[in-house]
This record gives structure tokens, sequence and C-alpha cells, in this order.
């Protein structure tokens, strides 16, 4: 069964082997492979050794890495506004600092001419209660990322992420409006704009450029309260089909990858992959 736009995932959202995780990848069809945690180590931490490693397994299932799920940006900004404690601050074995960030974006580039990948996602800082006080220091950050990006070939996606201070289709529409560089483009995350509070679509959607959309992640849940529950991609509240939709009709060709999320039947995160991984095939199909 061929698909629509290409598949992928990140590859830790199958717990185990990477060995294993990729082979189950193949398995569903997908062709490309995010690193965020390998080997038990963020992905900004392995060893030149251990990045070869990685992208053989990788490469020998007929898999290629296309992106890196770097922890870049996903931290707390200096003299900024208090932290909105509501958030969960998901590291994936990144315990970086803001003194950090210079030299992560430095091994990024790095690793991304290493494995092949092309695109460095990275965040807004960690989310606080105000904002809006953010976005000029989050816009220089980002502004000096592309320039940097530029140099290496690379793009830099801004993930819109419910625990930073960009959430939602409108504050990625916002940033790319100042930061109107070729080398900054989106990680678009419709349920963490949903988790935000915001309608992923079309709502969100339609609010940014869609030509700078360079990677999807996908991933569904409802909320409780304001909490969200995640379950089996395609059977919760993102709107998966019309937003598929939209990205065909809008000329996307880009991948979109699984962020499974949900804990899976009986807690088996590995089953919970699988079954999202095939929805997401089914979304997909040709």
């Amino acid at each position: 069964m061929k698909t629509k736009l290409p598949t992928a995932a990140i590859t830790d959202e199958f717990p185990g082997e990477l060995e294993t995780a990729v082979q189950a990848m193949a398995d569903i069809g997908m062709t490309g492979a995010e690193l965020r945690v390998i080997f038990g180590k963020n992905i900004l931490n392995l060893s030149d050794e251990e990045v070869e490693r990685a992208r053989q397994i990788v490469t020998a299932r007929g898999l290629q890495v296309v992106g890196l799920s770097s922890p870049i940006l996903k931290c707390v900004m200096p003299d900024g506004p208090e932290l909105d404690t509501r958030f969960q601050h998901d590291v994936f074995a990144s315990k970086h600092t803001y003194e950090d960030q210079p030299q992560l974006a430095r091994r990024a580039f790095q690793i991304a001419h290493a494995t092949g990948a092309r695109i460095i996602r990275v965040f807004s800082y960690w989310r606080t209660v105000e904002p809006e006080k953010c976005f000029d220091r989050i816009a220089e950050a980002l502004a000096g990322l592309a320039r940097d990006a530029a140099q290496e070939d690379l793009i830099i996606g801004i993930e819109n992420e419910h625990a930073c201070n960009v959430s939602t289709g409108a504050h990625v529409a916002r940033v790319l409006e100042a930061v109107n560089h070729p080398n900054l483009a989106v990680v678009w995350d419709p349920a963490n704009a949903y988790v935000s509070g915001e309608i992923p679509f079309p709502d969100g959607y339609r609010k940014m450029p869609a030509a700078r959309i360079a990677h999807v992640h996908a991933k569904d849940c409802h909320l409780e309260g304001h909490q969200p529950v995640w379950g089996p991609l395609g059977t919760r509240d993102v709107d998966w089909k019309g937003q598929i939709a939209a990205l065909l009709a809008d000329g996307y060709q880009g991948y979109v990858s699984l962020e499974t999320h949900w804990s899976g039947p009986n807690n088996n995160k590995f089953q919970a992959s699988v079954i999202c991984g095939w929805n997401l095939r089914g979304l997909l199909a040709a």
C-alpha cells in the first residue's frame, strides 16, 4: 500500500532496542526516522561512534534519518516571567541549560551532517505565565539559529509545543512573520496546538503559511479538564483527515512523523506505536 505522503516516527516511541524499533517502523512501511533518545541518551549527547552506529542501524532497514528531535531552546529563559507550572517538562534524557544552547546547536549541526538529517527541531523556552513578554527574545534566538543553519545548508524547525511559549498555529505565524528567513521552518504538531486551547485544523493551520511547514508530527488525544488523554491516532479530537487533506491540497510533500505519546493497551507503549503507525498509514493511504 502506497501512502500519499512519506511516513516516519521518532524512534524511541517504539521502546526497546533501536534495531527493534526501526524494524517495526519498516514493517509498517515507514521510510524515515527521527532521532531523539538513542542508546539511553539524548541524541545530542552521543559520541561520534554512537551516532555512526545509529545511522547504520537505521539505514540497514532501508530508512533514512530525516530529522533530529533536539532539545534546543527547551530550557528556562533567564530573567523571563515566572514559569507556568501547569505543564510537564518532558526532557527526554536532556538536562541542558540556557548556557548550553550554543554548544548544543553546534553539536546538532555536526550530527545532522553525519546522519544526513535535514531538519533540526527546536523550541521556544519553557512556557511562562506571560508568553507574550518572551516573544522578542524567542525571535532573536530563532533568527540566530536560522542564520547559522544557512551556513550549514540545514533547516531549523520550530515546533509548537504546549509546554513552551510558542504553542499554537497563531503563535507560529507571528514567529514566522518576525523571522522571515528561508532556513526557519515549522514542525507542525496539531495535537500540541489542541492541548494549548486552539482548534488545530482548520483554525491554527490556516493562520500559518503552508509553504513554511517542513515537517508534521502526528499524535492524538482528547482533553479531560485541561489535561490531554492520549489515544490511538485518528480516533480522538484532532481532525486528522481534514488536516491531511489540507496538507495535500496545499502542496506539502514532507514527512508525517509519528510521536505516539499514548501508553497503549495494558501500558504496552511498543504496541501503541505499532497501532498508531498502522493508523497513520491508513490515514495516508493512496
